[in-house]
């Protein structure tokens, strides 16, 4: 009682005496978080105990208006009826948390769970037209062998010998339109020449068999000319000198190209082929050289290496030289080396006082090969070629010459391609390429080999990695044993190799290189047991060299992920499928990409994946490069 006799009396909650904690010591920023963090463990704490009070009444929703309910979180739902995308309202003023809750709330007792996966995922823009039901009409192959009695390889002036190799051992009955017209042209002429033929036409076989054929001519007048017993010392061997080089711009291309002409010259054992390509020793490849060879199949850097550092490579008998996809060979930057080599050949053709070899050509005749005719094409053709012949399967195909400019008409694919595309957002490829492969290998047989085709080396090792991970139940785990360490856990606990010079993470470097090929566990069944490879430009050459034989032999069903490293004139035999997960750069990768399926006349399928937005553009593309103007292009996705 005060002494004026007012009694004074103060009703204090509890909590007005808890005493506040006080921070000492250490700088203003880390007492700032510790008194941050001090009064959310309060709220917390507080919210926690009034959830639990709310819960404990027995009247349970009859509170009143000056209590305070929290509800509580409802589970998850379903959404149909495009229920993911925001709302026009809610875009410009976003809900706030009561009216979610009861809206959630509400609808809760759907009870379902969708994955984050399928929502706020951006829709479609292109629009087609409805499908009309129509049966499947048959679609003649334009890259299939001829079907005439009268067009056989002994009536394109090949020999007999020549021409029943190609038929007993090589299984080739007819030549193809481009290599009937190329055949008749180069066995009979010197002139330079320009193919131009799309994939899987045989271009490769159109400039081999009229070299093979034009060296056997001239090893038969050498062993004429000479008499009695010097007929044998007069007969071509690989001390003869090199008669013929092909440049190609892969390595991978190379070593194809050798092994076509290995086949073809089984009729002719006399004759010796080699190759010089980049990626091998330069020691070994001398010594190969100093052996003597006759054709030299070889990558530009390392032939151009090899004529400025080589002595014992003579080039001064050379007649013919073959420019394989010319325009790869431009984009990969060999300009500079291809100019220094038809140089050194002009040069040390010109010293040659008279011809060596008897029936041997006055001039060299060099071959231009590309699936297009672009400007450094062109330029290509104006370092090289000299009153070039034009040469086309198709006419309607052939570069168009307009004054001094040349108009390059559409690409086109082969006419038996079924090409498909799929508009799928971002966070659901990986999902859609998974299902489309199980999809593709479920029964025996339907699928034989696939090609997957990414952007860069380091995708590629991430998607083998999520291609070839042992499945639960299948792996030594489900044995009670430890599972085995994967390159994956070895990455995440030691980290990726790092580059010798510039100690960062080298491309395509998380994924130890000797491991290019396992199973996938996922996508085999009683069926199948599927196979994934995988190659890019980063692996070694020996890697890369044999993913691709182990690729080509295997007799399972096969998936094989690159990068354009495999986009270019490779034939690998009974590839079935081709997937493009990432789109190409320009439509020639994509025409080349394609290409890799529906070769020689037989079957293919190939899927694009667009995704929603700029990419579906593509699709205009894609029409513009089919014969029927995209009429039979069809889309696979169902939205």
């Amino acid at each position: 009682m005060a002494d004026d006799g007012m009694l004074l009396n103060f009703s204090v909650d509890e909590q007005s005496w808890t005493a506040k904690p006080t921070f000492k010591g250490g700088s203003w920023k880390d007492r700032l978080t510790a008194k941050k963090a001090a009064q959310y463990g309060q709220l917390k704490g507080a919210s926690v105990a009034q959830r639990v009070w709310s819960r404990s009444i027995p009247n349970f929703g009859h509170v009143s208006s000056e209590e305070e309910y929290i509800a509580p979180r409802p589970a998850k739902r379903q959404r149909i009826d495009h229920d993911h995308r925001p709302s026009p309202a809610s875009s410009s003023k976003r809900a706030t948390d009561g009216d979610r809750v009861r809206q959630e709330f509400g609808r809760a007792s759907q009870g379902a769970v969708v994955s984050s996966l399928f929502t706020y995922n951006p829709l479609s823009t292109t629009k087609l037209p409805a499908e009309k039901a129509q049966e499947e009409t048959y679609v003649e192959p334009s890259n299939a062998p001829l079907q005439t009695e009268l067009d056989t390889f002994r009536s394109l002036g090949l020999s007999t010998t020549l021409a029943a190799h190609l038929l007993k051992k090589l299984d080739i009955k007819a030549p193809t339109a481009i290599q009937k017209k190329a055949i008749a042209q180069l066995v009979k002429d010197d002139s330079d020449a320009f193919i131009q033929a799309e994939t899987g036409s045989g271009k490769t076989l159109a400039y081999l068999l009229p070299i093979v054929q034009r060296i056997m001519t001239i090893s038969e007048t050498a062993r004429k000319e000479a008499q009695g017993s010097d007929a044998a010392a007069a007969a071509l061997g690989r001390n003869s000198g090199l008669f013929a080089i092909i440049l190609a711009p892969t390595r991978e291309l190379s070593k194809q190209i050798s092994t076509v002409l290995e086949g073809v010259l089984g009729c002719a054992h006399w004759i010796v082929a080699g190759t010089v390509i980049g990626g091998e020793k330069k020691k070994s490849e001398k010594a190969r050289l100093r052996k003597g060879l006759n054709i030299l199949v070889a990558t530009p850097g390392r032939l151009a290496d090899h004529l400025s550092n080589t002595e014992v490579l003579d080039v001064s008998n050379v007649r013919w030289l073959v420019l394989d996809e010319g325009d790869r060979l431009m984009e990969l930057g060999f300009e500079q080396d291809i100019q220094r080599i038809v140089s050194v050949l002009n040069l040390r053709m010109r010293k040659a006082q008279a011809a060596t070899v008897p029936g041997l050509p006055e001039k060299r005749t060099t071959v231009l090969c590309s699936a297009t005719m672009k400007m450094n094409v062109q330029r290509l053709g104006e370092i090289s070629l000299k009153d070039a012949v034009a040469i086309a399967a198709d006419p309607s195909e052939q570069t168009k010459q307009d004054g001094d400019k040349s108009t390059e008409t559409a690409f086109s694919a082969p006419a038996q391609l079924k090409q498909s595309f799929a508009v799928v957002p971002a966070k659901l490829r990986l999902v859609a390429l998974v299902a489309l492969l199980r999809r593709s290998f479920v029964r025996k047989g339907s699928v034989m080999k696939t090609i997957v085709f990414i952007s860069n080396a380091d995708s590629v090792d991430f998607h083998f990695e999520v291609l070839t991970r042992q499945e639960k139940g299948k792996g030594p785990d489900a044995q009670g044993e430890e599972p085995l360490e994967t390159d994956a856990t070895r990455f995440m606990s030691s980290g990726p190799a790092l580059h010798k010079r510039t100690g960062k993470i080298a491309q395509g470097g998380t994924i130890d290189e000797a491991k290019t090929h396992a199973l996938a566990s996922f996508l085999s069944n009683d069926e199948n047991n599927v196979q994934v490879f995988r190659l890019h430009g980063s692996l070694p050459q020996a890697s890369r060299t044999s993913t691709l034989k182990a690729f080509t032999n295997t007799s399972d069903p096969a998936i094989l992920v690159c990068t354009d490293v495999a986009s270019r004139g490779l034939d690998l035999p009974n590839v079935d499928f081709v997937i493009e997960y990432d789109p190409p750069f320009s439509k020639d990768d994509h025409l080349h990409r394609i290409g890799r399926t529906a070769r020689a006349g037989r079957d293919g399928r190939a899927l694009i994946f667009l995704q929603p937005g700029n990419e579906e553009g593509y699709v205009g593309i894609l029409k513009a490069g089919r014969r029927d103007s995209g009429n039979g292009l069809t889309r696979h996705d169902a939205s």
